[in-house]
Protein backbone atom coordinates (compact mmCIF):
# COMPACT_ATOMS: atom_id res chain seq x y z
CA UNK A 1 0.00 0.00 0.00
CA UNK A 2 1.37 3.49 -0.89
CA UNK A 3 2.95 5.13 2.12
CA UNK A 4 1.37 8.06 3.42
CA UNK A 5 3.88 11.26 2.92
CA UNK A 6 4.13 13.77 5.82
CA UNK A 7 5.95 17.54 5.74
CA UNK A 8 6.87 18.72 9.26
CA UNK A 9 7.13 22.32 9.52
CA UNK A 10 9.05 23.64 12.43
CA UNK A 11 12.30 21.48 13.70
CA UNK A 12 12.69 23.13 16.97
CA UNK A 13 12.06 21.48 20.24
CA UNK A 14 9.29 19.43 19.34
CA UNK A 15 9.41 19.15 16.04
CA UNK A 16 12.82 17.36 16.39
CA UNK A 17 11.08 15.09 19.01
CA UNK A 18 8.35 14.42 16.64
CA UNK A 19 11.11 13.38 13.61
CA UNK A 20 12.89 11.08 15.44
CA UNK A 21 9.73 9.47 17.25
CA UNK A 22 8.86 9.04 13.52
CA UNK A 23 11.95 7.82 11.99
CA UNK A 24 13.06 5.45 15.65
CA UNK A 25 9.76 3.69 15.72
CA UNK A 26 8.68 3.58 12.16
CA UNK A 27 8.15 -0.10 12.33
CA UNK A 28 5.85 -0.21 15.68
CA UNK A 29 3.91 3.00 13.58
CA UNK A 30 3.31 1.72 10.50
CA UNK A 31 1.79 -1.62 12.38
CA UNK A 32 -0.49 0.35 14.07
CA UNK A 33 -1.54 2.59 11.03
CA UNK A 34 -1.88 0.18 8.57
CA UNK A 35 0.44 1.94 6.66
CA UNK A 36 4.20 3.43 6.14
CA UNK A 37 4.55 7.05 6.96
CA UNK A 38 7.19 8.21 6.15
CA UNK A 39 9.10 12.55 6.10
CA UNK A 40 8.38 13.70 2.66
CA UNK A 41 9.82 17.32 3.60
CA UNK A 42 11.47 19.51 6.08
CA UNK A 43 10.18 23.00 6.55
CA UNK A 44 12.57 24.89 8.60
CA UNK A 45 14.49 28.06 9.55
CA UNK A 46 17.74 26.05 10.87
CA UNK A 47 18.98 22.38 11.10
CA UNK A 48 18.02 20.39 14.35
CA UNK A 49 21.56 18.89 14.90
CA UNK A 50 19.57 16.22 17.46
CA UNK A 51 18.09 14.96 13.73
CA UNK A 52 19.66 13.12 10.99
CA UNK A 53 18.30 14.71 8.11
CA UNK A 54 19.97 12.48 5.72
CA UNK A 55 18.07 12.28 2.31
CA UNK A 56 15.08 14.23 3.05
CA UNK A 57 14.42 17.41 1.64
CA UNK A 58 14.25 20.56 3.94
CA UNK A 59 13.74 23.90 3.06
CA UNK A 60 13.12 27.49 4.78
CA UNK A 61 10.00 28.24 2.91
CA UNK A 62 7.18 26.41 4.95
CA UNK A 63 4.70 27.28 2.83
CA UNK A 64 6.09 25.48 0.09
CA UNK A 65 5.54 22.35 2.39
CA UNK A 66 1.94 23.48 2.56
CA UNK A 67 1.75 23.85 -0.93
CA UNK A 68 3.50 20.28 -1.96
CA UNK A 69 1.39 17.47 -4.22
CA UNK A 70 3.39 14.75 -2.99
CA UNK A 71 1.78 15.31 0.76
CA UNK A 72 -0.82 13.91 2.58
CA UNK A 73 -0.66 15.41 6.42
CA UNK A 74 1.28 18.71 7.23
CA UNK A 75 2.09 18.78 10.66
CA UNK A 76 2.67 22.27 12.01
CA UNK A 77 4.88 23.22 14.86
CA UNK A 78 6.45 26.36 14.58
CA UNK A 79 3.84 28.33 17.26
CA UNK A 80 2.51 31.59 17.15
CA UNK A 81 -0.60 32.90 15.69
CA UNK A 82 -0.84 34.44 12.61
CA UNK A 83 1.96 32.83 10.74
CA UNK A 84 0.76 29.52 11.70
CA UNK A 85 -2.75 30.23 11.16
CA UNK A 86 -1.67 31.21 7.32
CA UNK A 87 0.08 28.07 6.89
CA UNK A 88 -2.81 25.28 8.60
CA UNK A 89 -5.39 27.50 5.68
CA UNK A 90 -2.78 27.08 3.04
CA UNK A 91 -2.60 23.26 4.08
CA UNK A 92 -6.08 22.79 4.01
CA UNK A 93 -6.80 24.72 0.84
CA UNK A 94 -4.80 22.28 -0.87
CA UNK A 95 -6.38 19.65 0.31
CA UNK A 96 -3.67 18.59 3.28
CA UNK A 97 -4.75 16.72 6.64
CA UNK A 98 -2.86 18.93 9.93
CA UNK A 99 -1.48 17.48 13.10
CA UNK A 100 -0.46 20.70 15.24
CA UNK A 101 0.73 21.11 18.61
CA UNK A 102 -0.46 24.68 18.89
CA UNK A 103 -2.50 25.47 21.49
CA UNK A 104 -2.64 29.45 20.67
CA UNK A 105 -3.83 29.02 17.22
CA UNK A 106 -6.40 26.14 17.79
CA UNK A 107 -7.85 28.85 21.01
CA UNK A 108 -7.89 32.09 18.61
CA UNK A 109 -8.47 30.53 15.65
CA UNK A 110 -9.82 26.96 16.10
CA UNK A 111 -13.01 27.89 15.00
CA UNK A 112 -12.44 29.24 11.77
CA UNK A 113 -9.77 26.91 10.54
CA UNK A 114 -12.22 23.61 11.59
CA UNK A 115 -14.81 25.19 9.63
CA UNK A 116 -12.37 25.49 6.49
CA UNK A 117 -11.19 21.98 7.54
CA UNK A 118 -15.20 20.53 7.17
CA UNK A 119 -15.49 22.47 3.93
CA UNK A 120 -12.29 20.85 2.75
CA UNK A 121 -13.03 17.34 3.99
CA UNK A 122 -9.56 17.25 5.75
CA UNK A 123 -8.81 16.48 9.03
CA UNK A 124 -7.49 18.35 11.94
CA UNK A 125 -5.66 17.01 14.77
CA UNK A 126 -4.34 18.72 17.94
CA UNK A 127 -3.80 16.12 21.24
CA UNK A 128 -0.45 17.54 21.25
CA UNK A 129 -1.93 21.19 22.40
CA UNK A 130 -3.06 20.42 25.67
CA UNK A 131 -0.45 18.74 27.88
CA UNK A 132 1.67 17.31 26.17
CA UNK A 133 1.99 13.63 25.97
CA UNK A 134 -0.84 13.57 27.75
CA UNK A 135 -4.14 12.03 26.10
CA UNK A 136 -6.48 14.63 27.69
CA UNK A 137 -8.51 15.77 24.17
CA UNK A 138 -8.79 11.99 23.36
CA UNK A 139 -10.16 11.11 26.59
CA UNK A 140 -13.18 13.58 26.69
CA UNK A 141 -13.65 13.26 22.91
CA UNK A 142 -13.79 9.65 22.60
CA UNK A 143 -13.40 8.04 26.08
CA UNK A 144 -16.08 10.13 27.92
CA UNK A 145 -18.16 10.57 25.39
CA UNK A 146 -21.12 8.39 26.90
CA UNK A 147 -20.80 11.16 29.44
CA UNK A 148 -22.10 14.52 30.27
CA UNK A 149 -19.37 16.29 31.51
CA UNK A 150 -19.87 18.49 34.69
CA UNK A 151 -16.86 20.05 35.33
CA UNK A 152 -12.59 19.57 34.77
CA UNK A 153 -10.39 21.02 36.57
CA UNK A 154 -6.13 20.95 35.57
CA UNK A 155 -2.82 21.95 36.74
CA UNK A 156 -1.95 22.43 32.84
CA UNK A 157 1.28 24.86 33.14
CA UNK A 158 4.73 23.51 33.92
CA UNK A 159 6.63 26.57 34.61
CA UNK A 160 3.57 27.46 37.06
CA UNK A 161 3.02 24.10 39.04
CA UNK A 162 6.92 24.21 39.21
CA UNK A 163 6.75 27.55 41.00
CA UNK A 164 4.21 26.63 43.01
CA UNK A 165 5.79 23.31 44.01
CA UNK A 166 9.50 25.26 45.09
CA UNK A 167 7.59 28.31 47.27
CA UNK A 168 6.04 25.35 49.18
CA UNK A 169 8.49 22.70 48.96
CA UNK A 170 11.27 25.59 50.28
CA UNK A 171 9.90 28.43 51.20
CA UNK A 172 11.36 30.30 48.48
CA UNK A 173 10.17 33.51 46.76
CA UNK A 174 8.08 33.76 43.43
CA UNK A 175 11.10 35.80 41.82
CA UNK A 176 13.55 33.68 42.92
CA UNK A 177 11.95 30.66 41.86
CA UNK A 178 10.99 32.11 38.68
CA UNK A 179 14.93 32.79 37.78
CA UNK A 180 15.82 29.70 38.31
CA UNK A 181 13.07 28.19 35.90
CA UNK A 182 14.53 30.56 33.15
CA UNK A 183 17.64 29.08 33.59
CA UNK A 184 16.17 25.68 33.50
CA UNK A 185 14.65 25.76 30.53
CA UNK A 186 11.06 25.36 32.36
CA UNK A 187 9.98 29.36 31.51
CA UNK A 188 10.89 31.99 28.25
CA UNK A 189 12.74 34.65 28.98
CA UNK A 190 9.51 36.52 28.62
CA UNK A 191 7.32 33.76 30.61
CA UNK A 192 4.03 36.32 30.73
CA UNK A 193 1.93 33.48 28.94
CA UNK A 194 3.22 31.04 31.48
CA UNK A 195 3.13 32.62 34.86
CA UNK A 196 -0.06 35.14 34.05
CA UNK A 197 -2.32 32.41 32.83
CA UNK A 198 -2.45 32.63 29.17
CA UNK A 199 -0.93 29.48 27.93
CA UNK A 200 -3.45 27.63 30.35
CA UNK A 201 -6.72 29.56 29.38
CA UNK A 202 -5.29 28.58 25.36
CA UNK A 203 -5.58 25.43 26.84
CA UNK A 204 -8.78 25.74 28.74
CA UNK A 205 -10.61 26.85 26.13
CA UNK A 206 -9.84 23.82 23.80
CA UNK A 207 -10.56 21.11 26.82
CA UNK A 208 -13.97 23.45 27.69
CA UNK A 209 -15.03 23.01 23.73
CA UNK A 210 -14.58 19.77 23.80
CA UNK A 211 -16.09 18.83 27.36
CA UNK A 212 -19.56 20.99 26.60
CA UNK A 213 -19.58 20.84 22.69
CA UNK A 214 -19.47 24.75 22.52
CA UNK A 215 -17.54 27.22 19.93
CA UNK A 216 -14.00 28.56 21.25
CA UNK A 217 -14.23 31.42 22.93
CA UNK A 218 -10.60 32.38 24.35
CA UNK A 219 -11.81 35.38 24.72
CA UNK A 220 -14.29 35.03 27.23
CA UNK A 221 -11.87 32.93 29.85
CA UNK A 222 -11.06 34.86 32.88
CA UNK A 223 -6.96 34.76 33.62
CA UNK A 224 -4.66 35.70 36.74
CA UNK A 225 -1.47 35.01 37.38
CA UNK A 226 0.71 33.65 40.44
CA UNK A 227 2.91 36.78 40.59
CA UNK A 228 1.35 38.23 43.63
CA UNK A 229 0.80 34.87 45.73
CA UNK A 230 3.88 35.11 48.31
CA UNK A 231 5.73 32.48 50.67
CA UNK A 232 3.22 33.96 53.42
CA UNK A 233 0.46 32.89 51.44
CA UNK A 234 1.68 29.70 50.90
CA UNK A 235 2.55 29.23 54.33
CA UNK A 236 -1.11 30.23 55.69
CA UNK A 237 -2.66 27.79 53.27
CA UNK A 238 -0.98 24.94 54.65
CA UNK A 239 -1.96 25.89 57.91
CA UNK A 240 -5.66 25.79 56.60
CA UNK A 241 -5.40 22.45 55.29
CA UNK A 242 -5.03 23.55 51.44
CA UNK A 243 -2.38 23.67 48.85
CA UNK A 244 -2.59 26.90 46.32
CA UNK A 245 -2.24 25.63 42.60
CA UNK A 246 -2.14 27.80 39.36
CA UNK A 247 -5.54 25.86 38.25
CA UNK A 248 -7.77 26.22 35.14
CA UNK A 249 -11.40 25.11 35.66
CA UNK A 250 -14.68 24.60 33.65
CA UNK A 251 -17.85 23.91 34.50
CA UNK A 252 -21.34 23.60 33.41
CA UNK A 253 -23.83 25.70 35.73
CA UNK A 254 -27.56 26.35 34.45
CA UNK A 255 -26.88 30.10 33.56
CA UNK A 256 -23.57 29.44 31.80
CA UNK A 257 -20.31 27.82 31.65
CA UNK A 258 -17.71 28.90 33.65
CA UNK A 259 -14.07 29.40 32.03
CA UNK A 260 -10.91 30.47 34.23
CA UNK A 261 -7.53 30.26 35.08
CA UNK A 262 -6.43 31.41 38.59
CA UNK A 263 -4.23 30.73 41.68
CA UNK A 264 -7.02 28.17 43.85
CA UNK A 265 -6.54 26.56 47.23
CA UNK A 266 -7.62 23.27 46.84
CA UNK A 267 -7.20 20.74 50.04
CA UNK A 268 -4.17 18.93 50.77
CA UNK A 269 -6.28 15.74 50.03
CA UNK A 270 -6.88 16.49 46.80
CA UNK A 271 -5.16 14.99 44.03
CA UNK A 272 -4.76 17.22 41.75
CA UNK A 273 -2.82 19.26 45.61
CA UNK A 274 -0.27 16.22 45.14
CA UNK A 275 0.82 17.02 41.52
CA UNK A 276 4.55 18.96 41.81
CA UNK A 277 7.03 19.59 40.01
CA UNK A 278 6.79 20.68 36.24
CA UNK A 279 4.01 17.65 35.61
CA UNK A 280 0.66 18.32 34.48
CA UNK A 281 -2.52 16.92 35.44
CA UNK A 282 -6.48 16.86 34.46
CA UNK A 283 -9.41 15.87 36.54
CA UNK A 284 -12.65 15.31 34.70
CA UNK A 285 -16.08 14.64 36.48
CA UNK A 286 -18.43 13.08 33.89
CA UNK A 287 -22.19 12.11 35.75
CA UNK A 288 -21.54 8.20 34.22
CA UNK A 289 -18.14 7.56 34.86
CA UNK A 290 -17.37 10.31 38.26
CA UNK A 291 -13.88 11.41 38.76
CA UNK A 292 -11.48 10.53 36.23
CA UNK A 293 -7.88 11.77 36.40
CA UNK A 294 -4.85 12.06 33.76
CA UNK A 295 -1.69 12.83 34.89
CA UNK A 296 2.06 13.07 32.93
CA UNK A 297 4.31 15.11 31.26
CA UNK A 298 3.20 18.54 29.96
CA UNK A 299 5.80 19.55 27.58
CA UNK A 300 9.01 18.51 26.08
CA UNK A 301 10.56 16.91 22.64
CA UNK A 302 9.04 13.34 22.72
CA UNK A 303 6.30 14.01 25.64
CA UNK A 304 4.93 16.12 23.21
CA UNK A 305 6.07 14.30 19.85
CA UNK A 306 3.87 11.06 21.15
CA UNK A 307 1.08 13.48 21.19
CA UNK A 308 1.86 14.36 17.78
CA UNK A 309 2.58 11.37 16.23
CA UNK A 310 -0.38 9.84 17.64
CA UNK A 311 -2.38 12.23 15.44
CA UNK A 312 -0.48 11.35 12.56
CA UNK A 313 -1.53 7.70 13.04
CA UNK A 314 -5.56 8.56 13.55
CA UNK A 315 -5.13 10.64 10.34
CA UNK A 316 -3.61 7.91 8.60
CA UNK A 317 -6.35 5.54 10.07
CA UNK A 318 -9.07 7.67 9.08
CA UNK A 319 -7.93 8.80 5.73
CA UNK A 320 -11.06 7.22 3.50
CA UNK A 321 -13.83 8.12 5.68
CA UNK A 322 -15.85 11.13 4.55
CA UNK A 323 -16.49 13.79 7.04
CA UNK A 324 -19.68 13.27 8.60
CA UNK A 325 -17.90 9.63 9.48
CA UNK A 326 -14.64 10.57 11.51
CA UNK A 327 -14.53 11.89 15.18
CA UNK A 328 -15.52 15.50 14.95
CA UNK A 329 -12.70 18.35 15.80
CA UNK A 330 -14.67 19.70 18.82
CA UNK A 331 -16.42 16.22 20.20
CA UNK A 332 -20.11 17.07 18.78
CA UNK A 333 -20.75 17.55 15.16
CA UNK A 334 -20.55 21.19 13.95
CA UNK A 335 -24.39 21.61 13.54
CA UNK A 336 -24.88 20.03 17.16
CA UNK A 337 -22.47 22.66 18.97
CA UNK A 338 -24.42 24.37 22.02
CA UNK A 339 -25.04 28.15 22.40
CA UNK A 340 -24.58 27.85 25.88
CA UNK A 341 -22.71 31.64 27.16
CA UNK A 342 -19.61 31.90 29.22
CA UNK A 343 -20.43 33.13 32.69
CA UNK A 344 -18.44 36.71 33.58
CA UNK A 345 -16.23 36.26 36.15
CA UNK A 346 -19.19 38.20 38.30
CA UNK A 347 -21.21 35.51 38.74
CA UNK A 348 -18.83 32.97 39.15
CA UNK A 349 -19.64 31.74 42.33
CA UNK A 350 -16.62 30.15 45.03
CA UNK A 351 -15.17 30.48 48.13
CA UNK A 352 -12.54 32.69 49.43
CA UNK A 353 -8.86 33.39 50.77
CA UNK A 354 -8.54 36.56 51.78
CA UNK A 355 -5.53 38.40 53.26
CA UNK A 356 -5.36 41.97 55.08
CA UNK A 357 -3.07 44.13 56.82
CA UNK A 358 -4.63 45.48 59.63
CA UNK A 359 -3.68 47.84 62.44
CA UNK A 360 -3.07 46.50 65.53
CA UNK A 361 -6.09 48.28 67.33
CA UNK A 362 -9.48 47.12 68.88
CA UNK A 363 -12.54 46.66 66.61
CA UNK A 364 -10.82 46.71 63.55
CA UNK A 365 -11.24 42.59 62.99
CA UNK A 366 -15.36 43.57 64.06
CA UNK A 367 -15.57 45.99 61.39
CA UNK A 368 -14.27 43.91 58.68
CA UNK A 369 -16.51 41.17 59.54
CA UNK A 370 -19.42 43.39 59.64
CA UNK A 371 -18.94 44.26 56.13
CA UNK A 372 -18.71 40.20 55.10
CA UNK A 373 -21.85 39.82 57.31
CA UNK A 374 -23.84 42.46 56.05
CA UNK A 375 -23.15 40.86 52.04
CA UNK A 376 -24.00 37.39 53.17
CA UNK A 377 -20.72 36.16 53.28
CA UNK A 378 -19.84 33.52 55.87
CA UNK A 379 -16.38 32.85 57.20
CA UNK A 380 -15.31 29.79 57.86
CA UNK A 381 -11.77 29.95 59.68
CA UNK A 382 -9.70 33.33 61.04
CA UNK A 383 -5.95 33.32 61.60
CA UNK A 384 -4.88 36.91 63.20
CA UNK A 385 -1.37 36.67 63.80
CA UNK A 386 0.30 38.16 66.14
CA UNK A 387 3.22 40.25 65.53
CA UNK A 388 5.77 43.27 66.86
CA UNK A 389 4.55 45.90 64.82
CA UNK A 390 1.67 48.43 64.57
CA UNK A 391 0.03 46.07 61.99
CA UNK A 392 -0.93 42.22 61.98
CA UNK A 393 -2.03 40.14 59.09
CA UNK A 394 -5.48 38.42 58.98
CA UNK A 395 -6.06 35.70 57.00
CA UNK A 396 -9.88 34.59 56.67
CA UNK A 397 -11.29 31.67 54.83
CA UNK A 398 -15.50 32.10 53.57
CA UNK A 399 -17.96 30.10 52.12
CA UNK A 400 -18.99 30.21 48.62
CA UNK A 401 -20.30 33.60 47.23
CA UNK A 402 -20.67 34.94 44.32
CA UNK A 403 -17.59 36.94 42.81
CA UNK A 404 -19.45 40.07 42.55
CA UNK A 405 -20.16 40.22 46.34
CA UNK A 406 -17.11 39.81 47.12
CA UNK A 407 -16.06 42.30 44.80
CA UNK A 408 -18.19 44.65 46.29
CA UNK A 409 -17.04 43.81 50.17
CA UNK A 410 -13.42 44.02 49.29
CA UNK A 411 -14.06 47.50 48.26
CA UNK A 412 -15.49 48.49 51.25
CA UNK A 413 -13.21 46.71 53.60
CA UNK A 414 -10.09 48.47 51.34
CA UNK A 415 -11.68 51.36 52.50
CA UNK A 416 -12.02 51.39 56.26
CA UNK A 417 -8.94 53.35 57.86
CA UNK A 418 -7.11 51.09 59.12
CA UNK A 419 -6.79 48.59 56.42
CA UNK A 420 -3.21 49.03 55.08
CA UNK A 421 -2.71 48.01 50.94
CA UNK A 422 -5.24 46.02 49.33
CA UNK A 423 -7.26 42.93 50.33
CA UNK A 424 -5.32 39.73 48.66
CA UNK A 425 -7.73 37.40 47.19
CA UNK A 426 -7.54 33.75 46.23
CA UNK A 427 -10.13 31.65 45.28
CA UNK A 428 -10.97 28.19 47.44
CA UNK A 429 -12.21 24.91 45.09
CA UNK A 430 -12.93 21.77 46.85
CA UNK A 431 -13.69 19.40 44.01
CA UNK A 432 -15.98 17.80 44.97
CA UNK A 433 -19.54 17.64 43.07
CA UNK A 434 -20.34 20.09 40.38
Amino acid sequence: MKPVKVGICGLGTVGGGTFNVLMRNAEEIARRAGRRIVVEQIGARRENPACDTTGIQITNDIFAVATNPEIDIIVELIGGYETARDLVLTAIENGKHVVTANKALIAVHGNEIFAAAQNKNVMVAFEASVAGGIPIVKAIREGLSANRINWLAGIINGTGNYIMSEMREKGRAFDDVLAEAQELGYAEADPTFDVEGIDAAHKLTILASIAYGVPLQFEKAYTEGISKITTEDVQYAEELGYRIKHLGLTRRTPEGIELRVHPTLIPQAALLANVNGVMNAVMVDGDAVGQTLYYGSGAGAEPTASAVVADIIDVVRTLTADRDNRVPHLAFHPGQLSELPMLPMDDVVTGYYLRLQAVERPGVLAHVTRILGDKGINIEAIIQKQTCEAQVPVIMLTQRIAESVMNDAIREIEALPDILGEVIRIRVEHLTGC
